[in-house]
């Protein structure tokens, strides 16, 4: 409804003027609603959500909302800039790669007490015939901290000092992608911002070539997909950008033949003072995230191809991340594929060179760690492809003056069964392997102000349930958000009526674990 002051217009004016001014709005709107749907199929804006949103964070002079990835200040002095989150989709086994038990070798084959096992909800486990199913795996104590951490992690033990290891994780979810939404947005539902989506919201970007969240994948795709780094509610700007390691980083973002720098260049121009028109008659904030986008693609031109362009790199570099690994033949299953060694290798070099570029958070990504069956070789393969990777990037960060301030994070969706699957249909399966299990897993952290070198946490004498100071995901997320600079409950924003923020589902700093 369109409002006006008494007495200037007759009814009939008014309804005229009414109708023209929808009329045109609508038209406006119905062709950047076209041109955001090709922008995407060319890999060039990220998808939307609805949103309700109204403008937020500082405005230009004018009154208007500023750039949304303009950089702003947190709450309180950060320890962390950046963030680096690596997701293994499909979830780890604590019990066979970070948290020792003898007693469930000691106790292998054996049924648990009914009781144990009575309200419990699994995936694929029969109850009545499963029975424990012991670790293979040999530990042992790393760096002066004495962290005990599994062999198929070699290379991860040599910075185990600089590693914090949480063994008392906890979730609510037993599915995966339930979970994965409750990890990566603190609630198992659709809609939410992803925890990199609240950080680029909060703290802006300080790279003005790349996008403030960018996603990299190895391997097939996770159940999750996109939910894991969407904005939900928040202006597009905010959701993660899916990054290929070779070849063009974004799928047509080269300007087709004929079309020189120059002429793209007026004719982004042309759409930007149109959508800045719009916006100043239609405070929409996704208007804002469209001209930020066109103005990104464009510096991207330049930047995006720069950043993949490994040949910078000394080879001593390349050698210590593994890029040129070759891919195993001895063993296939979950998670393997074409070169995902070399894959995953370039992925985390590229990792440092977002961060070192400005980026603000990188989601890394591969799948699957799922493994129901076949447990040892296919556990085995992931985690060979993830070692050495992983640890040359803590301590390539390290070596460049930039673990202090950026953060590592490997966090799967939930834990693995002390019980061997027996799911119908496998009752004689000889290579076992491990169900759903929320209850208790690991996760680690490294730089941004976590204490390395700290075991945090205990599960009990079989890796079923947490037994000391447990940490539940909210609590993680609130503990990240700290080190950034945040007070969880204030970073929020009004949605539906709502003040609704990462953390609204519960969450604690745990001050033990940072310094």
């Amino acid at each position: 409804m369109v409002n006006f002051p008494a007495g200037e217009l007759s009814p009939q004016e008014q309804l005229a003027l009414a109708r023209r001014q929808f009329f045109t709005s609508s038209a406006s709107g119905l062709g950047l609603l076209a041109l955001s749907w090709l922008l995407k199929q060319d890999g060039l804006l990220a998808e939307e959500a609805p949103s309700t949103l109204a403008p937020s964070g500082p405005k230009d002079q004018t009154g208007r909302s500023a750039s949304p990835m303009a950089p702003r200040p947190p709450h309180f002095a950060p320890k962390a800039k950046a963030c680096i989150f690596f997701l293994p989709e499909g979830a780890p086994s604590h019990l066979d790669l970070f948290d020792p038990k003898p007693k469930l070798n000691a106790l292998h084959g054996q049924k648990l007490p009914e009781s144990m096992t009575a309200n419990v909800r699994f995936a694929f486990i029969q109850k009545e015939t499963a029975v424990l199913l012991g670790s293979n795996r040999k530990f042992r104590p790393y760096g002066e901290c004495g962290m005990e951490l599994s062999d198929f992690l070699p290379h991860l033990g040599t910075c185990a000092d600089d590693i914090c290891l949480i063994r008392s994780m906890h979730t609510d979810a037993f599915n995966h992608h339930p979970a994965q939404l409750l990890l990566m947005t603190g609630v198992p539902r659709f809609g939410r911002p992803s925890l990199g989506a609240w950080l680029t919201y909060g703290l802006g970007s300080e790279s003005e070539n790349l996008p403030g969240y960018v996603v990299l994948t190895a391997g097939r795709g996770g159940s999750g997909g996109v939910s894991n780094w969407t904005s939900g509610f928040l202006p597009s700007s905010y959701q993660g950008v899916l990054f290929r390691d070779r070849g063009d980083p974004v799928l047509n973002l080269a300007s087709p033949p004929g079309v020189t720098p120059a002429l793209q260049g007026r004719t982004l121009q042309a759409i930007s003072q149109l959508n800045r028109q719009h916006l100043a008659a239609v405070p929409d904030p996704e208007i804002a995230s469209r001209i930020a986008s066109y103005e990104l693609a464009f510096r991207m031109q330049a930047a995006a191809p720069e950043l993949v362009d490994l040949s910078q790199e000394t080879q001593a570099t390349l050698d210590m991340y593994g890029c040129d690994r070759p891919e195993p033949t001895d063993v296939g299953g979950r998670g393997s594929g074409p070169n995902v060694f070399k894959q995953f290798a370039r992925n985390c070099l590229l990792a440092r060179r977002l961060v070192e570029r400005g980026v603000r958070f990188v989601t890394l990504v591969h799948a699957s760690w799922d493994h129901h069956s076949n447990l040892d070789e296919e556990l085995g393969y992931c985690a060979r492809m993830a070692d050495q990777p992983l640890a040359a990037l803590i301590k390539d960060l390290k070596q460049r003056g930039l673990l202090d301030s950026t953060l590592l994070v490997f966090a799967g969706e939930f834990g693995r069964t002390p019980l061997g699957e027996n799911r119908k249909g496998r009752e004689n399966e000889t290579r076992l392997g491990r169900d759903h299990h929320p209850f208790a897993f690991s996760v680690w952290l490294a730089g941004g102000g976590f204490r390395g070198g700290l075991v945090y946490g205990k599960t009990d004498d079989i890796g079923w349930s947490v037994v000391e100071n447990p940490v539940h995901i909210h609590d993680l997320h609130a503990t990240i958000l700290h080190q950034f600079g945040f007070d969880h409950r204030r970073l929020a924003v009004k949605y539906k009526g709502l003040n609704v923020r990462l953390t609204d589902q519960g969450g604690r700093v745990v001050h033990d674990l940072i310094t």
